[in-house]
């Protein structure tokens, strides 16, 4: 069995590339953009197909062309927001089958069984993909990294083109600092709709400050108010901090699936039967405006 695995994240693709090795020992390929991520996947004893630009366009391109050479038998893609827009492409332009968001891929006769989360992480959905290709997205933390191994795979150069995109950049925008990295981060503290007014952010970006956090929020707080650029979510950024701690936040189906790998959920929220409550490891049951000041105030007096 072959398998072929991508993502433009280095650390999502080195955990594809652990279940590929595992499911396939050989005959497993990886697409890397670029001679650091190409290296890095490469002492993992994968054969790599380097290309210089990470392009959309140009990643589908290579894809292809890879399918083509290699013939896998499973392409797993990377479920980052670029990753969910390209596997789907890839699979209508070959006509195969295609599942996403994936935690759990088998093979099974004829094709490959996957295991999905569905309306918020309530059920877990069971399906079968046949034929070759077969194309699944696979989110971070689903599998583990490989360990190194003794013998460095191949690095082939790959040279794509590809016609002009169709695509015009009309405007670009500078992420806020407090707004990156909240896949990754270690400490998180949110805003949901207990907050009143936009300049009320304040009170988070203090604790933040304390604690050394990132911020984040509820849905509406980014879509509907656009107070801020991302939320956490089914829908937003799926996150597993170490501490997560929900400041006026409900605690919809939607806000917990994105929350539930977290390992210790603190909530603020003057409603008792929000139903972040129940999701949370401690529940504080106050108004943000009045606890937010006083546990920051007493969290800059314990630290010094």
């Amino acid at each position: 069995m072959k398998t072929l695995v991508y993502s433009e994240n280095t650390e999502l693709s080195l955990q594809l590339l652990g279940k590929a090795l595992q499911l396939s020992g050989v005959g497993v390929s990886v697409i890397a953009v670029g001679s650091t991520q190409a290296e890095a996947l490469a002492k993992c004893g994968a054969k790599v197909y380097a290309v210089k630009d990470g392009a959309t366009d140009v990643i589908r391109a290579a894809l292809l062309k890879v399918i083509t050479v290699e013939s896998p038998d499973l392409v797993m893609v990377g479920s980052t927001k670029r990753g969910r827009e390209l596997a789907p492409r890839v699979a209508a332009a070959l006509n195969a089958g295609y599942s996403g968001d994936c935690y759990d891929i088998q093979p099974t006769d004829g094709g490959f069984t996957t295991r999905r989360l569905t309306y918020g992480g309530a059920v877990v959905a069971t399906g079968t993909i046949k034929g070759k290709p077969v194309i699944v997205g696979v989110p971070a933390r689903s599998f583990q990294k490989p360990e190194a191994q003794g013998t460095r795979g191949e690095i082939v150069e790959l040279e794509i083109t590809v016609p002009a995109s169709r695509i015009r950049v009309v405007e670009t925008r500078t992420k806020r600092a407090g707004d990156a990295g909240l896949e990754n981060a270690k400490i998180i503290v949110s805003a949901g709709r207990g907050f009143k007014k936009r300049e009320d952010l304040k009170l988070l970006e203090d604790l933040a400050a304390v604690l050394d956090a990132k911020m984040g929020c509820s849905r509406p707080v980014s879509a509907d108010l656009g107070w801020m650029d991302q939320w956490v979510g089914i829908s937003g950024k799926k996150v597993a901090p170490r501490l997560y701690v929900a400041c006026g936040i409900s605690g919809t189906i939607q806000h917990a699936a994105g929350i539930r790998d977290s390992q210790t959920i603190v909530s603020i929220n003057i409603d008792e039967s929000a139903g972040i409550h129940e999701l949370s490891d401690y529940s504080i049951v106050g108004d943000i405006y009045a606890v937010l000041p006083a546990l920051t105030r007493a969290l800059r007096e314990r630290t010094g």
